[in-house]
């Protein structure tokens, strides 16, 4: 069935195929109709507006558009361009009526607006008027930033730029002369503060190079208008920098080059780089270099391209999109003409590649982009020549610098471009405890204020107060002597200072920040916000690090490693069993009780050990019974010298042959494997390597940690593959080195993940703790600067040659081996000795063998008291059946004389019977002694059958030995 519907379902699917094309094409036909139909409606006929500067503009304004609308590729057929201009007015309210009367009641669909010769507030006017009903203002000279707000400027586009847009150029300038550090001059108008705001955002996303992005030193803000700039220059010459980067108008900068030329800070070392006004002013000094707009001045230049522009535009706008006619006055009409709003879309969009002034383009607030400058250079107050020009490259699609720096004459009449910064003598160096690396003691009271002579003075640094704290420490190790080697071979001093927070920096958002922006902290923050002029500490290199602050060249390449505590052999009380297991000791065990039973039935049962032997002396010896046999197998196994109780039959004594070959193998075999487990055994490492899967794994009772913040947390933050294992270490992280080192230790952490260096040290001091498994995450230790730096060359030179003199390697057998590691290797090649730890269930066993052998001893006593009492008490009943035998007898002989003598009745007492009767002392001691006959005769008591014995319940008393004097019975005897 399925084949069926699949042949069938191939034979329709062209006829499918043809019915959807043919569904396409009728809506398509239909959409088309439909915007034929709308676009139809559409005016031919567009009136453009002009308030210009003169009247030259206005004529050349009415022949561009007269040309435009015979050139084809700008215009629909059928469309037409007319021409409406007025002259611009300095006054503001006479233009914006202006604009109302002659050109908004012409119905123009756009303005292109000029300058006045006086005054810069007429080109406001015109776009207040004209964006209040949204038609299109397109200006060819007003440049100030305030035309950018599209909340006040709603409809207001230019074909040049804004002031603001130089920052772009120099921040190019900076790169390509590398000055990367800076002072920003600006006035506080909103020129001057869109200019400072744009170059910030401006050279802070050159993400493409990260290592010439360039840092503001210091803003200088002044308000316009100024008298003097002394103190704002003071600060400025207390700063690092010397480049000087300056917006300002034409007046206030030539007080600001006044006041610098009077503290030479327009001479040789610094550097000027200021906006087209400011090179304007008459006592711009020499080797200052600005920038000028290219065709700023053309007017006609920038008429033509907003027409083409325009043109273009409507032209768009006007084949897909329904236009409806503009406003017609001032007066009546009050509603927004969304055309106009359109058609300011359609401008933006616009780029012509080919107009008078460049390539025109605008961004999304109506700002010309791709604007050209030309590059000046100032070599006398009259001259300025262009050194150089920014344009945009056609190949590259996008702008580029082009300079001759060979031209270019620099403050002082130099020929060679200054540093740009002046290189401090004194630095201040920050570091952290971090053995091996850097040691720290606090300084006492009997050192006399001083250190020793192999260490460096190191105080806590005070942010808050920029002071040092009274607590002073003393600080030697890897780093200091670095630091000393470092600063006679480049020539500085320094003033060395710990991390304030002791921490080696975290970025992160700190609990006092309302904007909730992240911050660094600890040595990087010291660096980054330029508190401090140096790192030097066991710092890693990293790309988070790197963005904020400059490293030199590794001074120490490591990577990343785990430390733990080598794991003991567990040495419990039955160490001395672990040769054999469970089930082989059963299995002795119970060897050695079967063949003992064995033994002891071969033994009686032969007939040559079932009968008792004669020894030499007379004596008899019994054959083997089973506790012999038992002794026997036990002495043999445990090699135990046996006297007596051998096997007697040759059956048993072959049996006896076999069980000590037997004893033999198993003692070896134990002795042996014993020595393995107990000496001969190497403790390995718990863990394979960061990828040991229980590391991974959350499942497992595993403990491992590293430093909060520092960069091994950032390596792991990093990683895809290792986040459930951060996510388990996170919680266990600790806050410095030296805690998790000591916890590891006392065995609270069973794995410190931590860098190689450091923990190769502490394997070094300690042969129980161990590195395991292979180094990862690879990088090196560096000198932390701030970006920029004037000593960044120099240092990573001087590390470079450090490394080939050998200096480095002697610093790590000087600090982090210290020859410790041969004593480790030498520890591990002696042999284990075995110790009371290994041994004590051996001394527990014979402990118990001691007891057990006094309990039984105290059992065997009290067994042969109970015996003894209990034949006691048989040899006393023995003693009284005689004792009353005796007086049966002599009752009958009395019976038999009364019989005789007729006496009837007879009353017999034991108080009268002769005490010599009482007291007769029996001879028999043991029942043995008596013949097998007086064994079994009958007792006493059948001796008087049909008898009755009465006795009173006071008359219960124990019998007495006949030693001690006989009890007194009573018998009663009932006559017949």
């Amino acid at each position: 069935m399925s084949k069926i519907f699949k042949d069938q379902f191939s034979i329709m699917k062209p006829v499918f195929s043809v019915f959807l094309v043919f569904l396409f094409s009728i809506f398509y036909c239909k959409s088309e109709i439909t915007e034929k139909e709308n676009t139809d409606n559409n005016p031919y006929e567009f009136h453009i507006g002009g308030v210009l500067s003169s009247n030259a503009s206005e004529g050349y304004f009415k022949q561009t558009i007269e040309h435009l609308n015979f050139n084809t590729p700008f215009m629909k057929p059928g469309n037409t361009f007319y021409a409406h201009s007025i002259k611009m007015d300095p006054n503001p309210i006479k233009t914006a009526l202006n604009v109302c009367k002659q050109l908004i009641v012409r119905r123009v669909y756009a303005v292109i607006v000029s300058h006045p010769q006086i005054g810069d507030l007429s080109p406001a006017a015109v776009s207040y008027t004209s964006g209040f009903y949204h038609i299109p203002v397109i200006g060819i000279s007003s440049r100030d930033s305030a035309f950018s707000d599209k909340n006040i400027h709603v409809s207001f586009l230019r074909t040049v730029p804004p002031y603001s847009h130089q920052a772009e150029v120099w921040v190019e300038l900076l790169k390509y002369f590398n000055y990367l550090k800076v002072i920003f001059i600006h006035s506080s108008d909103t020129d001057g503060r869109a200019f400072v705001g744009r170059f910030q955002t401006t050279s802070q996303n050159q993400g493409d190079d990260i290592e010439k992005k360039v840092q503001v030193e210091a803003v200088i803000e002044f308000e316009p208008g100024l008298f003097h700039f002394n103190n704002q220059l003071n600060e400025m010459k207390n700063a690092q920098a010397r480049v000087y980067l300056m917006y300002a108008s034409k007046i206030d900068a030539e007080v600001i080059f006044r006041d610098a030329a009077h503290r030479n800070m327009t001479e040789a070392g610094y550097v000027w780089i200021v906006t087209e006004q400011a090179l304007d002013a008459n006592n711009v000094p020499e080797g200052t270099i600005g920038l000028k707009l290219v065709n700023a001045s053309n007017e006609l230049a920038h008429i033509y391209d907003s027409i083409y522009i325009l043109a273009s535009a409507i032209t768009d706008m006007n084949r897909t999109k329904t236009i409806t006619p503009p406003p017609a006055d001032c007066d009546n009409s009050g509603a927004i003409w969304d055309t106009g709003k359109t058609l300011f879309e359609y401008i933006k969009k616009q780029v012509y590649k080919d107009g008078h002034t460049g390539k025109v383009a605008f961004d999304n607030n109506g700002d010309r982009i791709y604007a050209e400058y030309d590059i000046v250079n100032v070599k006398e107050v009259a001259n300025k020549d262009a050194i150089g020009k920014y344009y945009f490259n056609n190949d590259l699609n996008k702008m580029k610098l082009r300079l001759n720096e060979s031209n270019i004459i620099w403050p002082g009449r130099l020929k060679k471009k200054p540093e740009g910064f002046m290189i401090p003598t004194h630095l201040k160096v920050l570091t952290i405890e971090e053995k091996p690396f850097v040691y720290v003691r606090p300084l006492k009271k009997d050192d006399g204020n001083s250190c020793k002579s192999d260490e460096i003075m190191c105080p806590l640094y005070n942010t808050s107060s920029k002071v040092l704290e009274p607590i002073v420490y003393c600080c030697k190790g890897y780093c200091i002597d670095l630091l000393v080697e470092l600063s006679e071979t480049i020539n500085f001093t320094y003033s060395l200072s710990l991390s304030p927070d002791g921490q080696f920096g975290n970025y992160e958002i700190r609990n006092n920040s309302a904007s909730g922006k992240k911050e660094w902290n600890g040595l990087i923050g010291e660096i980054v916000y330029e508190r401090a002029d140096m790192i030097l500490a066991p710092l890693t290199i990293n790309p988070e690090r790197a963005e904020f602050i400059e490293f030199s060249k590794p001074f120490k390449y490591q990577g990343i490693t785990i430390l733990e505590k080598k794991p003991s052999r567990s040495s419990t009380l039955v160490s001395f069993l672990q040769p054999f297991s469970h089930t082989l000791w059963v299995l002795v065990m119970g060897s050695v009780h079967v063949v003992a039973l064995v033994l002891y039935i071969l033994d009686r049962f032969s007939p040559f050990a079932r009968f008792k032997l004669i020894n030499a002396d007379g004596t008899e010896e019994d054959a083997l019974n089973l506790s012999s046999a038992t002794w026997f197998a036990w002495g043999v196994l445990l090699n135990s010298g046996i006297g007596e109780g051998t096997p007697r039959s040759f059956s048993a004594r072959v049996l006896g042959m076999v069980w000590a070959g037997f004893a033999m193998i198993i003692v070896a075999s134990y002795t042996a494997n014993l020595a393995a487990f107990l000496v001969l055994e190497r403790p390995k490492t718990k863990l394979s390597g960061i990828n040991d899967a229980r590391l991974r794994s959350t499942m497992e009772n595993l403990t491992c940690a590293t430093v909060k913040g520092s960069a091994v947390d950032m390596y792991f933050r990093r990683q895809v593959e290792l986040s459930n294992m951060y996510r388990t270490m996170e919680a266990n992280n600790y806050e410095t080195a030296e805690e998790a080192i000591r916890d590891v230790k006392n065995d609270k952490l069973m794995a410190f993940i931590w860098d190689s260096s450091r923990l190769e040290f502490e394997a070094a001091q300690d042969c129980q703790l161990v590195t395991a498994g292979e180094l990862f995450g690879r990088s090196g230790y560096g000198v932390g600067l701030q970006k920029g730096s004037p000593w960044s060359e120099s240092v990573t030179l001087s590390i470079l040659d450090f490394h080939e003199s050998g200096f480095m390697e002697s610093l790590d057998d000087k600090w982090i081996f210290q020859g410790r590691v041969e004593q480790c290797e030498d520890q591990e090649k002696t042999p284990n000795t075995l110790g009371l730890k290994n041994m004590a269930g051996v001394f527990i066993l014979v402990a118990v063998g001691i007891v057990v052998g006094m309990v039984l001893i105290v059992i065997e006593i009290g067994y042969k008291k109970h015996h003894v009492r209990k034949q006691n008490r048989l040899q006393l009943a023995r003693n009284y059946g005689q004792t009353w035998r005796a007086i049966v007898q002599k009752r009958k002989m009395m019976r038999m004389q009364g019989r005789t003598s007729g006496v009837g009745a007879l009353s017999l007492s034991v108080e009268a019977l002769p005490r010599s009767v009482l007291n007769i002392q029996s001879p028999i001691r043991s029942i043995e002694t008596l013949p097998r006959t007086c064994r079994n005769s009958p007792s006493p008591t059948r001796a008087w059958s049909g008898r009755q014995m009465v006795h009173r319940k006071s008359d219960d008393i124990p019998l007495r030995s006949p030693i001690g004097g006989p009890p007194q019975l009573h018998f009663h005897n009932n006559l017949m």
